[in-house]
Formats: structure tokens, C-alpha cells, sequence
């Protein structure tokens, strides 16, 4: 299948953002050839990768209740699995897709069963247990990977992470119609602190015919859908439009991880040195693609990854976001 419509309003933004310095990025693999028309590249599971994983039924999962929800105060709630996030958010209208350029870093982890990835969340539902997600990012996770390398990743779910959904293609779900970017596979190349910066396309959109949820990476790369069959509250629309980082923190040895999110600088810092989003979007009702509205920004810990938002002509609603983790003012 391909989409029956794109969102009105895509490739409006001013050709001059086009031309400036973004390369492009491709995958590693394509180093060793390409698949064939009518193949779609999988990423080989191997029994090791399974073998890290805490059970059979878990590989390829996330954690119950890692989405932030930034309409939760109880601190007891935000440490309780152990995730935390920095990102921007809109809600209160009704949202059919989303986009946003994201800024490719390579986070150091500190544990193996800890991630940090950079992401967009498209939501609805309550945050109990029937939240449906979908996601796509990038993200470095040794546990699901193997390795640090910083990876291309999707993920979905209709029950808050119970017992539906998971990374990429390790499960039903997802279907991929592209053969040339692989799911799970390497970005390349990765931005350098005060160096050259990389950044990804990420675009999430409901086709108003179909009804499903399709996915497309850079400007001409449409990597698949999910079909709305797989939700509830996504088969009508997002309740709530969340873009940022995460990070799991296993408080090793009572302390707080030194996991980085984004570039492991703080907001503060700015171009080259923080990671960012920029020109990120919502698609409304109508299927155009347009600035969100009232965007809020969320942080458990200001004081180990933070966020601060902005906006201006060239990259219309952006922030950066990030930090070290552990640091003296976060023990």
C-alpha cells in the first residue's frame, strides 16, 4: 500500500530551509548492498538478543508506564519505573500526525539495561491502562541492540506497554513497505560536540481515507503504517502530542545514573553543544500540517536533564533538551 494523501502544507516550508547544511543520512548496512524491490530489510534477531532480554515475552518491550505524562505531580509516580524524560507537549485538541527535525547524538549509558533515546510520541487514551502510543525516534539501547551504536527505532502500543506492541519490527504490527531503511538499524553519521550537527526527519500522520498511521523518515522515504485496527482511541485520533528525550535510570549504587540524554549538555549550552528538535508540528482535523498550539515542556529533574523551548523564523516551534544525569546537583 502507499498513503492516499500526504499532509497539505508539507513541502510549503520556505525551499531555503531545504538548502541549508542538513546531510543527509543514510544507513551503514547500505555500505554492503541493498534489497531487492518488493523485500523490505529486516534486522537479524539473534539468540544472544533475545538472551539479554529479562524474559522471551518482554524482548522487544518497554517497560509499563514509561510515557511522561506531564499532567502528573506525584513525585512518587515519576521515579517509578525508573524513566525520565525532557520534552514538549501539546494537548487539549484533537491531532492526527506530527513532525519534527531531531538533532542525532550518541548518549553514553551507563548500565546495560538503561536507554536513552529522542522521540515523538503520538497519544491517546488516559495514562491507565489502555494508553495507546505510537513512537519513532532515535535511540541507543545496548540491552535491545547489543552494542551503543544510535539506531533508527519505532514503537507502538494499545495497552500502556502491558501486553501489546514493542521496538520495530519484533512483533506483529507495523507493517513496512520501504526497502531501503531498515528499522533498528545505525544512523550515520552522529553529530560532534562544538563540530558538524546531523539531524533526522521524523513525520507521523493519519491518512484521512485509509485511517491508518503512517510513518516517513526524511523527506522522501515512507517506511510503512500501523493500522488502526491495532488501537482504540488512535483508530479516531491523539489526544496529546509529546516530542523529547528519555532515559531509563537504574539509580546504580543508590546514585543517580550518569546516562546522557541527547548530547549529555544542558539546554543552556545551545547550538553544536545541546541536542535539539526543531520545526515541530502538529497535523490537525483538516489533514494540514501547522506550528502546535500552547506547547508546554515537562522535566522530572531540571537538575539532570532539562528542557527549554523557543521560537523563531528559521526553526519555527523548537527546544533543546538533554543533560548529564549525574552531576553535583543531581546525586
Amino acid at each position: 500500500m502507499r498513503p492516499a494523501y500526504h499532509p497539505e502544507g508539507l513541502y510549503d516550508e520556505s525551499k531555503v530551509a531545504s538548502q541549508q547544511q542538513t546531510q543527509t543520512i543514510t544507513q551503514m548496512w547500505h555500505q554492503n548492498g541493498k534489497c531487492p524491490e518488493d523485500t523490505i530489510p529486516i534486522r537479524r534477531t539473534k539468540k544472544e538478543d533475545v538472551l539479554r532480554a529479562s524474559s522471551v515475552r518482554r524482548y522487544g518491550k518497554k517497560r509499563h508506564r514509561s510515557t511522561p505524562n506531564p499532567m502528573s505531580v506525584d513525585p512518587d509516580m515519576l521515579n517509578e519505573s525508573g524513566h525520565q524524560h525532557a520534552i514538549a507537549y501539546v494537548e487539549g485538541d484533537k491531532y492526527y500526525g506530527a513532525k519534527a527535525t531531531i538533532n542525532v547524538w550518541q548518549p553514553k549509558i551507563e548500565q546495560a539495561n538503561e536507554f536513552s533515546l529522542s522521540q515523538l510520541w503520538i497519544l491517546g487514551g488516559s495514562f491507565g491502562q489502555d494508553l495507546n502510543s505510537i513512537e519513532a525516534g532515535w535511540q541507543v539501547s545496548p540491552d535491545l541492540y547489543g552494542d551503543n551504536n544510535t539506531r533508527l527505532f519505532t514503537y507502538w502500543t494499545s495497552d500502556a506497554y502491558q501486553a501489546t506492541g514493542c521496538y520495530n519490527l519484533l512483533c506483529s504490527g507495523f507493517i513496512q513497505i520501504n526497502n531501503q531503511i531498515a528499522m533498528g538499524a545505525s544512523i550515520f553519521p552522529i553529530s560532534n560536540y562544538g563540530g558538524s550537527q546531523y539531524d533526522i526527519n521524523i513525520l507521523v500522520w493519519k491518512d484521512p481515507k485509509e485511517g491508518n498511521w503512517w510513518l516517513q523518515f526524511g523527506d522522501n522515504y515512507v517506511l510503512g503504517y500501523w493500522p488502526s485496527f491495532l488501537f482504540s482511541y488512535l483508530t479516531d485520533s491523539a489526544s496529546m502530542i509529546e516530542w523529547g528525550g528519555e532515559v531509563v535510570n537504574s539509580e546504580p549504587d543508590g546514585s543517580h545514573t550518569s546516562t546522557q540524554m541527547g548530547s549529555g549538555h544542558f539546554p543552556e549550552e545551545g547550538f553544536g553543544k545541546a541536542s535539539y528538535f526543531k520545526n515541530i508540528q502538529v497535523v490537525d482535523s483538516s489533514n494540514n500540517i501547522k506550528a502546535p498550539r500552547g506547547v508546554g515542556t515537562f522535566t522530572e529533574q531540571s537538575n539532570c536533564y532539562d528542557v527549554q523551548n523557543g521560537n523563531n523564523g528559521d526553526w519555527g516551534t523548537y527546544f533543546y533538551y538533554g543533560g548529564p544525569g549525574k552531576n553535583s546537583n543531581c546525586p
